[in-house]
């Protein structure tokens, strides 16, 4: 039987970008844990991108991966294809004026920084993501006070038929950490807007953001952010904790002590570990206030047992 791989390699010999089959994707991962890409892809641009699209069977997955901060990939892996952006195709940063044009595997910080120096007023919060563009633009990632919605102008990306899609700022449908573009959308850049500002004043800014992470979050560890979305008019950790959930612990994996709406792997920890903590924390929220949290960390992929079957 032909592999996914080889059929691709075939339908498009023209592909420039790297194209991998059964790659590790736990070092892709901030939690360091998950099993492998049946097929991973990482495109020359967006006409590489769009010419695989384009020729790939309607039928066969596709997933898209960025920093990998925000992410459980399970630990049977990822079937079909697996996309993640990076070089300079899509990890490039232009000012014009006011406005700021991004590719989607720029990290949030960099973004931040960029602005910064660019004495550039409102993007500050980005310092505080731990995550790149595309991610902000899928979930409308937001920290201190601030949302990818308040400085959007427009993003493009490649839809499923392989064509360059553009989205204005209303198109985007932005929600509370959602986003409503069409979810075979693969986001390949973004226009930001800031406003004027003093460069020393936005630096102190975005250092105030990094000493407030570094001080309430266990960011030296293997964790994937924020677990779960706040509830209208609370804040997670706080069910959390009051759930008697902090540091709770399952397999290698354990609800922080320091923040106890993180997850962090002890060493060790399954995908499966992880999740299941996540649920058991959902489980224990449930029962104690009745608010079902709602998982931020995205969370992709079958489970282990689901290939042995």
């Amino acid at each position: 039987m032909t592999s996914l791989h080889d059929t691709l390699r075939a339908a498009v010999p023209g592909l420039r970008g790297r194209l991998v089959a059964g790659q590790s994707l736990a070092d892709l991962t901030w939690f360091r844990v998950g099993g492998p890409a049946e097929v991973l892809f990482t495109p020359a641009d967006e006409e590489d991108l769009a010419a695989l699209l384009a020729a790939l069977d309607p039928g066969v997955p596709v997933t898209v991966i960025g920093l990998g901060s925000n992410l459980i990939v399970r630990d049977g892996g990822i079937p079909g294809v697996t996309v993640r952006l990076g070089g300079r195709a899509f990890g490039s940063v232009a000012i014009d004026g006011e406005t700021i044009r991004a590719g989607t595997a720029v990290p949030d910080m960099r973004l931040a920084k960029a602005a910064a120096e660019a004495s550039l007023d409102g993007l500050a919060f980005f310092r505080g993501i731990p995550g790149s563009v595309g991610g902000a633009l899928r979930m409308n990632a937001g920290a201190h006070g601030g949302e990818t919605t308040d400085v959007l102008v427009e993003a493009t990306g490649i839809d499923r038929r392989g064509s360059l899609r553009r989205f204005t700022h209303g198109e985007m449908g932005f929600s509370y950490r959602h986003s409503g573009a069409p979810e075979d959308v693969i986001f390949t850049g973004a226009l930001f807007r800031g406003r004027p500002g003093e460069r020393a004043a936005i630096e102190a800014e975005m250092e105030r953001v990094t000493a407030a992470r570094e001080a309430a979050q266990p960011i030296r560890e293997r964790t994937g952010g924020s677990t779960f979305a706040n509830p209208e008019g609370g804040k997670a950790w706080q069910l959390i904790d009051a759930a008697g959930c902090r540091g709770l612990t399952r397999g290698g994996a354990q609800v922080s002590e320091m923040h106890c709406n993180f997850l962090i792997n002890r060493g060790g920890a399954t995908a499966a570990d992880i999740e299941g903590l996540g649920e058991e924390v959902r489980r224990r929220v449930r029962e104690t206030s009745g608010v079902a949290l709602r998982w931020e960390i995205k969370r992709i992929g079958v489970e282990a047992d689901a290939v042995s079957r």
